[in-house]
């Protein structure tokens, strides 16, 4: 099967997260739209981000994954690139992560991502096309990854004054879920293969 161009969780020039017209109450929080509301929020309390335009013009890699369909292929798990099975072997599931700074001493046992795994053929892609991966990578086999929360902007609880946290990461099992806008997060158990480039 041939692969994308683009990976499927990147989000193009033609498409959009307007932020929405959000309402704090003591429930939690909510789109004012109650139609939008009932669609982006899921049985865990999240409020997950609107998402509008069309799949034109060109892919915009320096913008956020498309908050729907990365949500999409991390649930299930699917490949970023063409949303078929990731990658796995004895050493565990593909991930493929921008290198950060001085990330090469980093244990990646723990480490929490929002990126999706991959299928190698569209790794190979995406390290030679996304411009995020050009300054260095790593590629992790995962052996064992749980969904363990959501990042996004988290909002203070109704009647408090202070201002919302617009990249947090919130464990499932917190009692904070006044959030919006949100990727899924991972905490991996990663396998002891690392690759990685300068």
């Amino acid at each position: 099967m041939p692969r994308p161009s683009v990976p499927y969780v990147v989000p193009w020039t033609g498409e959009t997260t307007p932020l929405g017209d959000i309402v704090i109450s003591a429930l939690g929080v909510a789109y004012a739209n109650p139609v939008r509301d009932a669609y982006q929020a899921d049985l865990d309390g999240v409020l997950w981000a609107l998402c509008g335009g069309t799949q034109t013009g060109g892919p915009a890699y320096a913008k956020e994954l498309h908050p729907m369909r990365q949500k999409a292929v991390m649930m299930r798990p699917l490949c970023a690139g063409c949303k078929e099975l990731p990658e796995r072997d004895e050493r565990g599931t593909l991930l493929l992560l921008r290198l950060l700074d001085d990330a090469l001493d980093t244990v990646w046992e723990g480490v929490r991502t929002v990126i999706p795994p991959m299928c190698e053929d569209c790794a190979d892609e995406a390290k030679e096309n996304c411009p995020r991966l050009l300054d260095g990578h790593v590629e992790l086999r995962v052996r064992e990854a749980e969904k363990v929360g959501v990042r996004g902007t988290l909002h203070p609880r109704f009647g408090e004054s202070v201002e919302p946290d617009p990249d947090a990461v919130v464990l499932y099992d917190t009692p904070d879920r006044w959030l919006n806008g949100l990727p899924t997060s991972y905490g991996m158990a990663a396998a002891p293969h690392l690759e990685s480039t300068p």
